[in-house]
């Protein structure tokens, strides 16, 4: 880690344990975030409208949790890592196919996507248990919002 002109509250190997915990939630959610969008856009067939809606739902708060988890980085005097490749590299997201996708096919998808966020970012509150709790708790609302999504998402398969 380079030299950070930001203090941390954490002694250094909390702050190094919370960095990684905040790093690798951020690349998930900047993923969830486009590939969300990526499926809003290719969205086709029954029920169409309320998936596309609910899919822009679901971009705002990935979203509104990326700014939140980048800006919770910073508070620590750790530098974010948002690009595009350090994104490619490290996240566990499947990829999104390509092209026009059933609208049964993109729900299968995103609650595939999110089971798999949710699993790391449930696996980060137990790792930031310790270390750091201004994190942990806000690494619970994140859950708490994706595992609601998560459960309307299932609903619309059953």
């Amino acid at each position: 880690m380079a030299k950070s002109p930001i203090t941390s509250p954490l002694k250094d190997s909390d702050k190094e344990l919370t960095a990684n915990v905040l790093q690798s939630t951020l690349v998930d959610l900047i993923d969830l975030t486009l590939v969300a969008k990526q499926a809003h856009w290719n969205v086709v067939g029954r029920n169409f409208r309320s998936v596309h809606l609910q899919l822009d739902e679901l971009v705002t708060a990935a979203r509104t949790f990326t700014d939140d988890v980048a800006e919770r980085t910073n508070a620590i005097g750790v530098s974010p890592n948002g690009k595009a490749k350090t994104v490619v590299e490290r996240s566990d997201l499947p990829e999104y196919p390509e092209g026009w996708q059933s609208t049964e096919k993109t729900i299968e998808a995103v609650v595939e996507m999110l089971a798999r966020v949710i699993k790391r970012v449930r696996a980060s509150i137990d790792e930031t248990d310790k270390s750091d709790l201004v994190t942990q708790d806000m690494l619970i609302e994140i859950a708490t919002e994706l595992e609601k999504q998560h459960w309307m998402w299932q609903a619309q398969l059953a």
